[in-house]
C-alpha cells in the first residue's frame, strides 16, 4: 500500500503540485541493505528525477547516497520507509520498493557468474 500526499507547493517550473509518495517495506533481501543491495538501490534512485529518502527508525538518510544507505544498517527483517518526492515519486517508489522486497543478493550473484 502506498501512501500518496500532495504537497502544498508549486512546482514554478510545472505547473502543478508536487507529489510525496511513501511506503513502508521489511527488507527481506538475505544481506539486508548492504554493499551491492545498496548500490544498486542508488542505482536506480537516481534513475528517478524526485527526491529519494529512506527512514529507518528515527533515521533519516538520502536514499541516492550509498554512504547513507549503509549507515542505516537495515538488516534482514528491518523495517523502512521509501519517501519520494517529486513528478515521478510514484514510480519510484515502486520500483525501489521492488528492490527491498526480493532477494536482489542471490539475482547479483547470478549476474557476476555470467560475467
Amino acid at each position: 500500500m502506498y501512501i500518496i500526499t500532495l504537497k502544498g507547493r508549486i512546482d514554478p517550473q510545472k505547473s502543478g503540485i508536487i507529489m510525496v509518495v511513501k511506503k513502508e517495506i521489511v527488507v527481506k533481501n538475505s544481506t539486508g541493505l548492504h554493499a551491492r543491495p545498496a548500490a544498486y538501490f542508488v542505482q536506480i534512485a537516481n534513475k528517478y528525477e524526485s527526491e529519494v529518502t529512506i527512514v529507518k527508525d528515527d533515521q533519516e538518510v538520502n536514499g541516492k547516497s550509498i554512504m547513507g544507505i549503509l549507515m542505516l544498517a537495515a538488516e534482514k527483517g528491518a523495517r523502512v520507509t521509501i519517501v519520494a518526492d517529486g513528478d515521478d515519486a510514484e514510480d519510484a517508489v515502486k520500483e525501489l520498493s521492488e528492490v527491498l522486497v526480493k532477494d536482489i543478493e542471490s539475482e547479483l550473484d547470478g549476474v557476476d557468474r555470467q560475467r
